[in-house]
C-alpha cells in the first residue's frame, strides 16, 4: 500500500490526537488493515510539519486504544481488529509507577502455574480454617527451604510465615519503637516505610548515601547523636535507586550497629533475584537482624506471602503478639499455593523466567534512553532517571500524565534533603516488551527537547 499519511486539517483537537483518530477512522475503513505498518515517527513529522513529540504521542493514544504495536527493531504496526478491546494497560495508563516483575505469557510456565492451584484445591475444606499462628509445618519447611537460597538456615522457632513484607514491617516496628523514637534509613527510601513510620508516630531519619549504600560515618554519627530504635535498609537492587550494599560495606555497618546495640531491619524483597550472592546481613550478623523475604517481587505481588527470621526466639515473641494483633493470620490459601510453588520448582521456574525478561527489559531500556541519565541494574524491575537541565520534575511528570504514562516523582522517596530532579522509572507488571518500548522511545525524545516545547507539542 502507499504510505500512510494524515490529515489534520479537519480536526479542531490538539494535534497528536488528531492522528490517532485518524489512524482509528481509517482502520474503521479499511484504508489501515491488521499489519500495515505505519511510517517512522520523524518521517511523518517532517510530512506533517509537526514536532517529532507530536507525533510520537499520536502513537502512544493510538497504542493505548488498541489500534497498534510497536515491534522493538521493526516499527509500529496495525493490531488485529480483534484486539481493539485491549487490557488496561492498552486502554488507559501506560503504567510505569508499580516495581513489579514481568508477567509471564509463556503457555508451559502458565500451565505449570495452573496445576499448583489445582493440586491444593484438593484439599480447600481444610484451607479455610483458622491455620496455626506463623506457619503450619509444611509452610515452615518450605520456607527455611527457600531462605536456604540465601544461606539462611535458622531454627524454626526463629521463622515466621507472615501475610506479605507490609504487615511484617509494621509488626517488626511496633516490637521495636515507641512515637517519638528514632529510625534510621536510606536518603532514598521505599515509600512503604514512611507510611508505616507517619502510622506508628516515629522520626524517620534519611542517611547520606554514596554507590555502596549508607556511610559508615553518617550512620555512626546518626548512632552517636541520635539513640535510634533501628535501622531499617533495602541492601539488594535498593528501591528505588537499584543499587546493591557491597558485602563489605554490609559487615562494616554491621559492625557499626552492633556497636550502639542498633537492630537492623533488611527488608529483603529483591534479594532472591540476583545470580551473584551476596551475604544478607541475617547471615552477617544474625543476632541483630530481622529478615523480611517477601515473594512479591520474587514470584508475585499477589502472593502475599513473607518469611520472617527474628534475632532469636526470645526476640520472635512480643513480634509474634503485634503481628497476631494486627492480621490474626496468613491466609492458607496463598500460603498453600507458595509452599506448593516451592516444592515442586514452580517458584524457581517462575524466577527464572523473571531474571530473563527483566534481563531484557533492561537491555531496551539501555538501548532507547540517553546514555548516563539513569541508573540501574541489569536485573532491577526500575531504573532512576535523573531528569537534564531543565527538565523539573514537576514539569516531567505533567508531561508524562499528559501523555499517558505513569510514573513516580522522586518526592516519594525521599526521606532526608530536598527532593533530586529525578523519578522512577517501572519496566515490569502487566505491560508487553513492546508497550515498553514505545513508551520508553516517548520518554527519550521528550527528554532531548526543552520543557516548553514537549508541554506544548500539541
Amino acid at each position: 500500500m502507499r504510505e500512510w499519511t494524515a490529515d489534520l486539517s479537519a480536526s479542531d483537537k490538539p494535534r497528536y490526537l488528531a492522528i490517532a483518530d485518524q489512524i482509528e477512522a481509517d482502520v474503521a475503513l479499511g484504508k489501515l488493515a491488521a499489519g500495515d505498518r505505519l511510517p517512522p515517527q520523524r518521517a511523518l513529522a517532517r510530512r506533517l510539519e509537526v514536532d517529532f513529540t507530536t507525533v510520537a504521542r499520536g502513537y502512544v493514544e493510538a497504542q493505548r486504544r488498541g489500534l497498534v504495536e510497536s515491534r522493538v527493531g521493526s516499527g509500529t504496526f496495525v493490531c488485529a481488529r480483534a484486539q481493539t478491546p485491549a487490557s488496561p494497560a492498552r486502554r488507559g495508563l501506560v503504567d510505569l509507577s508499580m516495581n513489579l516483575p514481568p508477567e509471564p505469557e509463556d503457555e508451559a510456565l502458565l500451565a505449570l502455574m495452573r496445576q499448583g492451584f489445582s493440586e491444593i484445591a484438593s484439599d480447600l475444606v481444610t484451607l479455610l480454617r483458622y491455620q496455626g499462628f506463623g506457619g503450619a509445618q509444611p509452610d515452615k519447611d518450605a520456607a527455611s527451604s527457600w531462605l536456604g537460597r540465601r544461606a539462611l538456615v535458622p531454627t524454626q522457632d526463629r521463622v515466621f510465615v507472615t501475610p506479605g513484607a507490609h504487615p511484617a514491617l509494621l509488626a517488626i516496628l511496633t516490637v521495636l519503637a515507641r512515637p517519638g523514637d528514632v529510625v534510621l534509613c536510606e536518603a532514598l527510601t521505599y515509600p512503604g516505610v514512611r507510611a508505616i513510620s507517619a502510622q506508628l508516630g516515629l522520626k524517620l531519619i534519611g542517611l547520606e548515601m554514596d554507590d555502596d549504600g549508607v556511610t559508615p560515618e553518617a550512620f555512626s554519627q546518626a548512632c552517636e547523636r541520635l539513640k535510634p530504635r533501628a535501622l531499617y535498609l533495602n541492601p539488594t537492587l535498593q528501591n528505588p535507586t537499584t543499587l546493591t550494599i557491597s558485602e563489605e560495606r554490609r559487615r562494616v555497618l554491621a559492625e557499626i550497629a552492633r556497636g550502639y546495640e542498633v537492630p537492623i531491619v533488611e527488608d529483603d524483597a529483591y534479594g532472591f533475584v540476583p545470580t551473584a550472592r551476596i551475604s544478607p546481613f541475617a547471615a552477617i550478623a544474625p543476632d541483630i537482624t530481622w529478615h523480611v523475604a517477601g515473594l512479591a517481587k520474587c514470584i508475585g505481588a499477589g502472593l502475599r506471602t513473607a518469611y520472617v527470621v527474628a534475632p532469636s526466639a526470645r526476640a520472635a515473641w512480643p513480634f509474634a503478639a503485634a503481628l497476631r494483633a494486627s492480621s490474626v493470620m496468613a491466609s492458607p490459601l496463598t500460603v498453600a499455593l507458595a509452599t506448593r510453588w516451592i516444592e515442586d520448582g514452580t517458584a524457581d521456574t517462575l524466577l527464572r523466567f523473571i531474571r530473563s525478561e527483566t534481563a531484557a527489559r533492561q537491555k531496551l531500556a539501555a538501548e532507547i534512553l540517553p546514555k548516563d541519565m539513569f541508573r540501574a541494574d541489569p536485573l532491577s524491575f526500575n531504573l532512576w532517571l535523573s531528569l537534564p537541565a531543565p527538565w523539573t520534575r514537576s514539569a516531567f511528570m505533567a508531561h508524562m500524565r499528559q501523555s499517558g504514562l505513569g510514573v513516580v516523582a522522586s518526592d516519594a522517596f525521599v526521606a532526608a534533603g530536598a527532593p533530586p530532579e529525578a523519578a522512577r522509572v517501572c519496566l515490569g507488571g502487566p505491560i508487553s516488551r513492546s508497550e515498553l518500548a514505545r513508551a520508553l522511545e516517548f520518554m527519550a525524545h521528550a527528554l532531548e527537547e526543552a520543557p516548553e516545547v514537549a508541554l506544548t507539542a500539541l
